[in-house]
Parts: structure tokens; C-alpha cells; sequence
């Protein structure tokens, strides 16, 4: 009976460190994927009304177009808020460096539009409601260094 015992549990000892590592693989594969790949992200809010829910879509973000410069207008980026640092954000691009972007200043009150050229190193990005959007408009070119995904 003690030796049955004993050679579960010698069994079980060989075996856990296998085990383990395994496991060290698969996070290892996971956080490698998530931070140079594609992420999943779930966007709620009104600014990228009518594209994607108020309350809440989850989308597969990929992560290589950023690191090698293939992002252009019309692309739906995640982009790390100027207001808050821990907020990832939704918008889409309007501008990138270079490009000459038209803009209504204040869209609840006013058809005023202004012109900007997009500085170096910087994208012009808005939300799809300009009516409830925090977004280039109100902060101004962001930095390409924010762009998440």
C-alpha cells in the first residue's frame, strides 16, 4: 500500500514540472501574441456611433500595421488617450503627417471649419459622431507613438 503511494506520488512529481512548463509556454505564447500581434479589445461609448455599438463590440485589433507604417485614413486605430494614460480609445484616421485635414471646429453650434496640416511624426484621428466625439478637434494632432493597435 505505501509503496502504490509512493510511486503515485514519484509519478506525479516527474510529471509536474512538465506540466508546468507547458503552461509557462502557453502564457508566454499568449502575451507575445497580444503584445505584437492582435489584441481584442471591447470599444463601448457614442463616438464611433453609427460603426460601432454604444454599448459595446468587441474587435480583434491587429498590431502589425502600426510598427511598420502601413496605417492611412479611413483605418479604425486604438489609440492611447491623451486624458487619461490607462484609457485605450476607438477613432478612425483622418490624417496622417503631411496631410492638409478639414475639420468642423465645434460641431454643436457652428459649420465653422478650419484647415490643418498634420505634423511630423503626428496622425489627425476623429470619432465617427463628430456630435459626442473627444478626438484631434479638441487635443489637437496625437502622436503616431500613442497608436496602440
Amino acid at each position: 500500500m505505501i509503496r502504490r503511494n509512493l510511486k503515485q506520488w514519484k509519478n506525479i512529481a516527474i510529471e509536474a514540472p512538465n506540466q508546468s512548463f507547458l503552461v509557462a509556454k502557453l502564457l508566454c505564447f499568449l502575451h507575445l501574441t497580444n503584445k505584437y500581434l492582435c489584441t481584442a479589445a471591447l470599444t463601448y461609448g457614442p463616438s464611433m456611433l453609427p460603426t460601432l455599438n454604444l454599448t459595446g463590440d468587441l474587435v480583434l485589433a491587429e498590431r502589425i500595421s502600426p510598427r511598420i507604417g502601413k496605417v492611412a485614413p479611413g483605418d479604425i486605430v486604438l489609440v492611447q488617450s491623451p486624458v487619461n494614460p490607462r484609457k485605450v480609445v476607438t477613432k478612425r484616421v483622418m490624417g496622417m503627417e503631411g496631410d492638409s485635414v478639414t475639420y468642423v471646429v465645434d460641431p454643436k453650434n457652428s459649420d465653422e471649419s478650419d484647415t490643418i496640416v498634420v505634423p511630423k511624426g503626428h496622425i489627425w484621428i476623429e470619432g465617427d459622431n463628430i456630435h459626442d466625439s473627444n478626438d484631434s478637434r479638441k487635443f489637437g494632432a496625437f502622436p503616431y507613438g500613442l497608436l496602440q493597435a
